[in-house]
């Protein structure tokens, strides 16, 4: 049995921080691109999951999402976020941590992560890009069977 489970301790995840790591927006064929079309552009989104240990239980997770709006094999907009944040997770047994840490922490960052992107589209003359939520259950799943075929432990998680 966990030494946490034996002395009754409840397993526990607080967000001791957050924040933005790095930001980028180009609108490369301004003022062109903002001109009205009917044509809507294709929206390539990736997304990445890193986590690091800062101490016996805090972590930093970084959740990174590429977005590019293409129309006619030109880049309408390009975005990229770095969104992170700081969690300390107490009494979390050994076999959970990594699912804990690559599932539900990039889960609670999320929000915040769209609403930035969806500011930094508005914010560049554009309509907000308004994300779908991410299974980021089954992106962890996907880079542990990934892992599991190279012969290693999965380090994160990855997307598009």
């Amino acid at each position: 049995m966990d030494p946490a489970q034996q002395n009754g301790a409840a397993p526990s995840m607080r967000i001791i921080g957050q924040y933005l790591k790095d930001l980028s927006f180009e609108n490369p064929n301004a003022p062109h691109s903002l001109a009205p079309s009917e044509e809507q552009p294709r929206i390539d989104i990736s997304v990445n999951v890193n986590a690091r240990t800062l101490g016996t239980s805090d972590y930093e997770v970084e959740l990174h999402i590429d977005a590019k709006a293409i129309k006619d094999d030109k880049t309408v907009f390009g975005a990229e976020l770095l969104y992170a944040g700081i969690f300390r997770l107490e009494n979390i047994p050994q076999e959970a941590l990594h699912p804990v840490v690559l599932i539900e922490c990039p889960r609670m960052l999320f929000p915040f992560a769209r609403q930035v992107l969806a500011d930094a589209t508005r914010n560049g003359g554009f309509p907000p890009l308004m994300l779908d939520p991410i299974d980021f259950a089954s992106m962890y799943q996907q880079r542990v069977a990934a892992q599991q075929n190279e012969g290693g432990a999965p380090a994160g998680t990855q997307a598009s």
